[in-house]
């Protein structure tokens, strides 16, 4: 029998790939025999690098970058098993995991750590890009990333705007003639999952601001400047972000590589999925195991688990969730993508145990649902 273990990571305490080896180590209890693949999966947001890279077989590169405040930090990209497919992960140098509560500064968190990273990569001559945009720290309009790049944002007078959403007031012209011209060569897909626009009550800041930082008498400044720079990028390049579906991810970062990266956007687990090739490997298989930190109704709209569940399916292999929870209005509807629906929380085993000895918790759970899932066969 052969079984594919693709979880998501178990947010605040394992990584995918350590979710994958915990449920790989519990279905070995129950069988040594069994074929276990791991093929750790994410979204699109903070994860998606390593879960990628692990599964791929590819490889790491480490840069020196700024972070959202501007201080010195390493942070990494990575290649995929074929050699050419960059993945850059914004959290890497723009993520709010890299800032404690009391640092969290909105003002002038910056993105420019993201633009390093793919200038880093361009420098390697690599030209084929899957960015994943969750998890930022930032609500800059991109900007800083931009300026990384070689965009240059001028004010009236002809001096260049200085890091943060707030220079954005100033904004009178966007140069982009010593934008790095290697970019024209590239392509860039966006991994991500929200469709918010740049402005107004969907938009970046009245959205997603507050997680950032962004107090409330704050948000329409900040809103206001980011109109400002959509303003400017309408009237010089025709393109407009206002609304643009999208625009609004990641503080705006989705829009600034929609209008000057040409990026487009996918849906996180299609990127990812696709990269791991996950369809081929069902081909063969019995069974794939997923889960994530907490399934609940957001697990419908596009998480990774219903990806896998959906892939599953159209190989005709049988899906397993284990989660950390199962939000109990959720639970009938995903049985009908599921045959099993467990979480490591139960009558049992309390949340503060699963959080503290999550693995172990795995290991035991898988053991328990495997041994079940022989048995049922050999009825």
């Amino acid at each position: 029998m052969k079984v594919i273990i693709s979880p998501d990571s178990y947010k605040g305490t394992l990584s995918a790939v350590e979710v994958a080896k915990s449920m790989q180590r519990g279905i070995l209890d129950a069988d040594q025999s069994i074929e276990t693949m791991i093929l750790p999966v994410a979204d699109g947001g903070e994860g998606t690098l390593q879960s990628l890279i692990t599964s791929t077989e590819g490889q790491y590169f480490s840069v020196n970058v700024l972070d959202p405040l501007g201080r010195a930090i390493q942070a990494q990209y990575g290649v995929l098993g074929d050699q050419e497919t960059c993945v850059i992960e914004m959290a890497q140098a723009s993520g709010i995991m890299l800032l404690q509560d009391n640092e969290k500064n909105p003002n002038l968190a910056t993105s420019y750590g993201t633009g390093q990273l793919i200038k880093a990569a361009l420098d390697q001559g690599f030209r084929k890009f899957i960015i994943g945009i969750g998890g930022s720290a930032t609500n800059d309009a991109g900007i800083g990333m931009l300026k990384a790049l070689g965009v240059r944002l001028l004010a009236t007078d002809g001096s260049e705007l200085e890091n943060g959403v707030l220079n954005l007031e100033k904004l009178a012209t966007i140069d982009i003639r010593q934008m790095d011209a290697r970019l024209a060569d590239a392509t860039f897909t966006i991994a991500c999952d929200v469709d918010n626009p740049l402005i107004g009550e969907r938009g970046a800041t009245a959205i997603f601001g507050p997680q950032k930082g962004v107090k409330k008498h704050q948000i329409v400044h900040f809103d206001n400047c980011l109109k400002h720079f959509a303003d400017i990028v309408e009237k010089q390049f025709s393109i407009r972000l206002h609304d643009y579906k999208g625009a609004g991810a990641a503080g705006g970062m989705g829009g600034a590589l929609i209008a000057f990266l040409k990026g487009t956007f996918h849906a996180g687990i299609e990127i990812v999925l696709g990269a791991v090739k996950l369809q081929g490997h069902l081909a063969d298989a019995q069974l794939v195991i997923t889960g994530e930190g907490k399934s609940d109704l957001q697990t419908l709209h596009g998480k990774a688990p219903l990806g896998v569940a959906k892939a599953a399916k159209q190989a005709n292999v049988e899906a397993i969730l284990l989660s950390g929870g199962i939000d109990v209005k959720a639970k009938g509807t995903l049985q009908k993508y599921f045959s099993v629906v467990e979480s490591l929380v139960d009558q049992e085993v309390t949340v503060q145990q699963a959080m503290q000895e999550p693995a172990h918790f795995i290991r035991l759970k898988i053991k328990k649902i495997i041994e079940c899932y022989i048995q049922k066969g050999d009825d």
